[in-house]
């Protein structure tokens, strides 16, 4: 449970940024990392034109700029866009300059107010620096598509085990995920819906 839903130790070292929506309000976000990328975006903007679901993409510079299209169509489609730096750098493997120019980097392609540090984790001078120019959006489960122990199905059951009104939910659009989400991305979806859950970005 540590990694599918964030300790409150882990909430309390980062007190302004944002774990879960309103908790009276049977609404779910969805949250969708590291991309964009040809091999997985496309078709989890599929399935989320399917369902008439939007998302929050937290991109990677580098991605926006390689993939420029993917990152126009995730617009044009209705979908909110978030910074996750320009180079998915890990916090604490770099000068807290390096990573804050690096950030800033990123929103000249991005131009968003949101901001996701990729692993979860920053440095509290980062966090700091960065909260005071950007919407700092954490999660409340992490579906864990990313693990090669974690099949499809469990990525379904950690939604259905952890999910709760205002939760923030977290996929990936990666390489790493892409196989599993086929599967695990409508299913979720579907039972989510059955569930009574509306689906909703950020302000």
């Amino acid at each position: 449970m540590f990694i599918e839903q964030p300790s409150k130790w882990l909430r309390w070292i980062y007190p302004k940024a944002i774990w879960r929506m309103d908790p009276s309000d049977k609404a779910v976000y969805l949250t969708f990392d590291d991309g964009p990328i040809p091999q997985a975006t496309p078709f989890i903007l599929q399935i989320l034109k399917e369902f008439d679901v939007k998302a929050t993409f937290f991109m990677v510079g580098d991605n926006v700029r390689k993939y420029p299209e993917l990152f126009q169509r995730i617009v044009d489609e209705g979908h909110q866009v978030g910074n996750h730096t320009f180079n998915h750098l890990g916090a604490f493997k770099h000068w807290n300059v390096t990573y804050i120019i690096n950030t800033y980097l990123a929103n000249e392609l991005i131009h968003s107010h949101l901001f996701r540090p990729p692993h979860g984790w920053m440095r509290f001078s980062e966090y700091y620096w960065l909260h005071k120019y950007f919407k700092i959006v954490m999660w409340d489960v992490v579906t864990r598509d990313y693990s090669k122990w974690t099949t499809a199905e469990d990525v379904v059951e950690n939604v259905k085990r952890y999910a709760r009104n205002g939760s923030i939910i977290t996929f990936h659009d990666s390489l790493k995920s892409i196989d599993k989400l086929r599967t695990a991305l409508p299913e979720t979806l579907t039972w989510l819906r059955e569930q009574g859950y509306a689906f909703k970005t950020f302000e």
